[in-house]
């Protein structure tokens, strides 16, 4: 289990897993990304210190994205997201141990390379497996709030892992 920048070349894949419907129904972001609209997302993020986007690579397979924002020099907080290729790990019966995997990469990547001591994240607050995993993982919710998504309010979960810096 590990995490690669992403490269022009997985940009189609990417874009298939983050259409997925299951995905699009746990994002924010619900509609069909289009390959223009991919490709804009794509360039501006590439042009931002401040963001990382990274494939998980699962058993030797490109098998999710990682996405890391609010990267700042001096800050040691920033943010990130992560969505998985269902179909593909349903099929060889290992989503549920890349579920695991990609928390575990991205939580070592986060307090190792970065160098941060605070990841934050948000989850939609039905999404009841997904903050479990989170908190199995040593997340804390520390609030609750109402985001916009497609015109309707709905409540939005913060979380955040802090790790001491000498820990």
């Amino acid at each position: 289990m590990m995490l690669r920048r992403a490269g022009d070349h997985d940009l189609p894949v990417m874009r298939r897993w983050r259409n997925h419907p299951r995905v699009r129904a746990a994002s924010f972001t619900t509609h069909e990304i289009g390959e223009a609209e991919h490709a804009r997302w794509w360039a501006a993020v590439g042009d931002d210190p401040a963001r990382r986007v990274l494939v998980y690579e699962h058993d030797g397979v490109a098998a999710g994205v990682v996405t890391f924002s609010g990267l700042r020099a001096g800050s040691r907080c920033a943010d990130w997201g992560f969505y998985l290729d269902l179909d593909g790990l349903e099929r060889s019966g290992a989503l549920l141990r890349a579920w695991i995997g990609v928390e575990r990469a991205a939580i070592d990547h986060a307090f190792g390379p970065l160098g941060l001591t605070t990841l934050r994240g948000e989850v939609l607050a039905c999404n009841e497996a997904v903050r479990r995993l989170h908190r199995r993982f040593g997340f804390v919710e520390t609030g609750r709030h109402p985001r916009d998504i497609d015109g309707t309010p709905v409540e939005v979960v913060a979380i955040q892992l802090t790790r001491e810096e000498d820990a």
